[in-house]
């Protein structure tokens, strides 16, 4: 209590001296904004950096996909869309740059105007901005469409709402032009706000924007919605008069005249697929299939190319989450234990060769992630200092992830386990079975999709590392429509996650492990985190004012949730690795992020 009592006065000395620093008009038109220093690109720029701006247009792609779709309403929690439908149909205000972190250029928005306190931000629209059906893109459409998405549903998307409850007044204030005024401090709205979708009005009356539906929005972007079958497969065709597509931000961009999205039950059928023909582009997670399974009659003949591709951002998180809101998984030292019965360098080097690095923290591989096994310094230091007594063992000390010897045996870690589990109340009984004090044995579920072939060998031979401890893990797959309804509620022990960390996280974060949506339904707080701390170093990050405050919040939390022992790591790749027909190019200048969205299919072309 003494720690949120702390962070509570001092969110409210921010919001005191934001808002005596608030005084609106003090900023210019602008044609992008950057959340530190102002933007690499000049108002005069001709084209991104990493495009080709003089690529061909025409041509397909055909990628393939595990799981399928049930709806083709990308904003509403109930259903499942297809993940490429909102970016390649709908435009924002603004747009990311796949080279900049925390900058974004303008799009529908011809111009960004705010103050040095980001109490507001304020668009004007490009005149020529239009919706695919011809109509123009009006401030109307703008107003409508952010407090739709912010207020609508029961509950409202908490994508959108965590955002709109932070505008205190918004107000048309032209012709084209569109101000919010914040009632928070948080730098980054006006950036949240400029990648919020924009749709058409009237194409929504009489429908409610929070239902899952097969009706495909009207929307501004380079594609429109063309064939498609639920579950199977989704195309997207080029709009060959669109409004954006001279524009400086987009030359080089959006070349493909079809861009199909092909759904499987299994990554190994994809692959097959591809190596059949019937898909023209795959992306490879397992380095040891690289290098060892792209002999076939294809790829001999040139048909088919492997491109390497190199990025410099973090490696997130994927592995197994556990679900603390059910018992044991509440306990740390129970998570540790099982973090512990984790054997990575045994799996690792069975199902990819040894050839992946383990994910050692959130934020690692990145300038943002903590350092391993240290204790915290500095400025990290003085974040964490506050919330001392009630952090986890690790997060100011020191922590880092267990490295066994690789043996099946494991016997340090498995030794360590036991002793970890005994603190918690757990101790093997007579049959063998770890029990607690009431005699229940130690029994849990890992949900799984169907299909998912390579999460499913690493749960198996984690489940019999686990029977050796006298746990019984069992094995559930459910389809991708039931995975969703269950993650959605809560209902499981331990699944899989991923989140993809950027350079430049922000709001997302309290999406992510905010106590708020851990108890909503459809959060991406999947692990149930209430971790105080955690929400004061997003708070902080949100309230940074140059690169090195924003880093040393973003390395304080990286400790939180990396000694939380929530998840489960895997692998990541140091590359991406994409497999394509070779026809289909992209441009020799990577961007930062490598491959990642906005750059497959984004900026490639079809050759012949």
């Amino acid at each position: 209590m003494r720690q949120v009592f702390f962070a509570s006065r001092r969110m409210a000395v921010a919001v005191i001296l934001w808002g005596c620093a608030a005084i609106p008009g003090l900023g210019e038109p602008a044609h992008g904004i950057a959340m530190y220093g102002d933007p690499a690109l000049l108002p005069d720029f001709v084209a991104l950096p990493y495009v080709n701006p003089d690529a061909p247009k025409g041509g397909r792609i055909v990628l393939g996909e595990t799981g399928g779709f049930d709806s083709l309403n990308p904003f509403s929690i109930r259903g499942r869309p297809p993940w490429a439908q909102s970016p390649l149909t709908v435009e924002t205000l603004l747009g990311r740059t796949a080279d900049e972190p925390f900058t974004l250029y303008g799009l529908l928005a011809e111009s960004v105007e705010t103050d040095p306190a980001r109490s507001f931000v304020e668009f004007t629209l490009r005149a020529e901005a239009r919706f695919s059906d011809g109509s123009p893109v009006t401030v109307d459409d703008v107003l409508w469409s952010f407090t739709a998405l912010g207020t609508e549903g029961s509950p409202p998307n908490p994508r959108y709402s965590g955002s709109w409850a932070k505008i205190a007044k918004s107000e048309i204030t032209g012709p084209r032009s569109i101000r919010f005024t914040f009632n928070t401090p948080d730098r980054e709205l006006p950036l949240i706000l400029g990648l919020r979708p924009v749709l058409k009005q009237a194409d929504w009356e009489g429908r409610d924007i929070s239902a899952s539906s097969m009706r495909a929005p009207i929307g501004s972007g380079p594609y429109v919605v063309g064939d498609f079958e639920a579950g199977r497969f989704v195309s997207f065709i080029r709009v060959p008069d669109w409004w954006g597509r001279d524009l400086p931000f987009n030359r080089g961009r959006h070349n493909l005249d079809e861009i199909r999205y092909d759904f499987y039950g299994d990554a190994g059928v994809i692959f097959e697929a591809f190596k059949g023909g019937a898909v023209t582009s795959f992306r490879e997670t397992n380095a040891a299939r690289w290098r060892d399974q792209y002999d076939f009659p294809a790829v001999q003949s040139g048909a088919v190319v492997q491109s390497e591709i190199p990025h410099r951002r973090p490696s997130g998180i994927e592995g197994l989450v556990m679900n603390t809101r059910r018992a044991p998984f509440d306990d740390w030292r129970v998570r540790e234990a099982l973090i512990l019965a984790f054997n990575f360098e045994l799996i690792n080097t069975t199902l990819t060769g040894g050839l992946q690095p383990r994910i050692r923290s959130y934020f690692s591989n990145s300038e943002l992630g903590m350092i391993e096994g240290t204790p915290a310094e500095g400025r990290v230091a003085d974040l964490l200092a506050p919330f001392a007594d009630d952090l986890l063992p690790g997060v100011i000390d020191g922590y880092a992830l267990p490295v066994s010897d690789g043996t099946q045996a494991n016997r340090r870690h498995m030794r360590a386990a036991i002793a970890l589990l005994a603190e918690a109340g757990w101790e093997p009984g007579a049959d063998g079975r770890m029990r607690n004090a009431e005699g229940e044995p130690f029994d849990f579920e890992i949900l799984l999709t169907n299909g998912a072939s390579e999460t499913i060998a690493i749960a198996s031979i984690y489940r019999e590392a686990l029977a050796r401890l006298g746990i019984a893990a069992r094995i559930a797959t459910v389809d991708s429509a039931q995975m969703k309804q269950r993650s959605d509620h809560y209902d499981f022990d331990m699944t899989t996650i991923l989140r993809q960390m950027s350079l430049s996280p922000g709001n997302e974060q309290i999406l992510y492990w905010g106590a708020q949506g851990g108890k909503a339904p459809g959060s991406r707080n999947l692990m149930g985190m209430d971790v105080p701390a955690a929400e004061a170093m997003i708070a902080a990050m949100l309230a940074a004012q140059t690169q090195d405050e924003f880093t040393a919040a973003t390395r304080a939390l990286d400790r939180i949730l990396t000694a939380g022992r929530y998840v489960i790591p895997f692998s990541y790749a140091t590359v991406g690795r994409l497999a394509h027909v070779k026809e289909l190019k992209f441009p020799e200048r990577i961007p930062v992020y490598g491959d990642w969205p906005g750059f497959q299919p984004d900026v490639w072309w079809y050759e012949q």
